[in-house]
C-alpha cells in the first residue's frame, strides 16, 4: 500500500465524516465544510457574500473549502452549499448559487452544459486530463471490462457505485448494458464507496468500483482502471469552474483570482491528501494554504 501525501497516478472521494446529500436533490447549508474557528479571524472590511456550490466529490469538497478559505482572507463572507450536481447547474443557471467549481468538459457534463449552458457563464480550465471508469485492486488478476463477467462470483455480482444522479452512475448502467454485464450496480455514496473499497483492499479481496481522477484514492492505494475497448466511459476531459450571469461584472477580482488558478495531479492530489489526513476539510485547505502559499499568491496576484 502506498501512504504519501502529493502523489495521484494520472487518471474523475474523500472519507471524512460526511453524509451523502439527500435524494430530493434540495439545497443543504453543509456546516461540515467549516473549521470549528467559523472562518478566518481575521479579514480585511466585508465585501459580500459568496455562494459556493458544490457536489460531494473529494476534490469538490477540497478546492470549495481552499477558496472559502481565500476569499475570506479577502473580505467576503463565503457560504457552501452542498447539492447533488444536477441542482448545482440549476442554481447557477438561476443566480441563486455565485459559483460551482467543478465542471467535467466536453464530456462528462455535456448533458447539463446543453441544458444550463446558456444561462451561466463558463470561466477558465483550472485542471487538465480527467479519467472516470471502473476501477480494481491492482493486486487483482483483471485488466478488462471485458473479463468481469468471468469473474462475477468473486465480486458478489455487483459493482460498488456512488450517488443517483451522478453522470458517472449513469456511465456505470450505460458500460453494464454494452457489455452485457452480469453485475449490478449498486449505488451508495461517494464515502460508503471509499469505505467499502478500503476494507476490501485491506483484506485483499476483489471488488469494482466506480471510479475517476482526480481522486484521493489514488494517492494511498494501488489501484488500475479496467480497460475501455468500448470507450463507453469517453474521452479525458478538463475541469473548468463556472459562475451566475453577472457574477463577473459583480466581483471583477474573484473572477481575475479564479481565472488564475491552475492545479495538477500533485497540488490537487496533496489538497486532497491533507483533508483526509486531518479528516476535516476546512482545517485541512487551511493548511494546505500555508503551507503552498507562493502558488496561491501567484492566482490572487492582480
Amino acid at each position: 500500500m502506498k501512504k504519501h501525501k502529493g502523489l495521484l497516478l494520472f487518471s474523475l472521494g474523500l472519507m471524512v465524516a460526511l453524509s451523502a446529500c439527500g435524494g430530493d436533490g434540495g439545497t443543504t447549508e453543509d456546516d461540515g465544510d467549516v473549521g470549528t474557528d467559523g472562518g478566518v479571524e481575521e479579514s480585511t472590511e466585508e465585501k459580500g457574500e459568496i455562494v459556493i456550490g458544490r457536489n460531494n466529490w473529494a476534490e469538490n469538497i477540497a478546492v470549495s473549502n481552499m477558496w472559502k478559505i481565500l476569499l475570506e482572507e479577502e473580505g467576503y463572507e463565503v457560504d457552501i452549499q452542498s447539492m447533488d450536481k444536477a441542482p448545482v447547474w440549476l442554481g447557477i443557471s438561476r443566480g441563486e448559487l455565485d459559483i460551482a467549481p467543478e465542471v467535467w468538459l466536453p464530456n462528462t457534463d455535456e448533458s447539463y452544459n446543453d441544458q444550463y449552458g446558456d444561462d451561466l457563464d463558463m470561466r477558465e480550465m483550472w485542471y487538465e486530463g480527467t479519467e472516470l471508469g471502473f476501477a480494481v485492486p491492482e493486486y487483482m488478476d483483471i485488466d478488462s471490462i471485458e473479463e468481469l463477467n468471468d469473474m462475477a462470483d468473486e465480486f458478489d455480482g455487483q459493482i460498488v457505485g456512488i450517488e443517483e444522479g451522478a453522470a458517472l452512475t449513469d456511465l456505470a448502467r450505460d458500460a453494464i448494458d454494452e457489455y452485457d454485464l452480469d453485475l449490478d450496480l449498486v449505488t451508495s455514496s461517494d464515502p460508503a464507496m471509499n469505505a467499502e473499497f478500503m476494507q476490501a483492499y485491506n483484506n485483499e479481496e476483489p471488488i469494482v468500483v466506480t471510479l475517476w481522477s482526480p481522486h484521493w484514492l489514488f494517492a494511498d492505494y494501488d489501484i488500475k482502471y479496467l480497460e475501455d475497448p468500448k470507450n463507453v466511459f469517453g474521452d479525458p476531459d478538463d475541469i473548468y469552474y463556472m459562475t451566475r450571469e453577472g457574477f463577473a461584472e459583480d466581483h471583477p477580482e474573484v473572477v481575475e483570482w479564479m481565472d488564475n488558478w491552475m492545479m495538477d495531479d500533485e497540488s490537487l492530489g496533496d489538497l486532497m491528501a491533507t483533508i483526509n489526513d486531518l479528516d476535516d476539510p476546512y482545517e485541512g485547505a487551511k493548511e494546505w494554504i500555508e503551507e503552498n502559499r507562493d502558488m496561491v499568491d501567484e492566482w490572487m496576484a492582480e
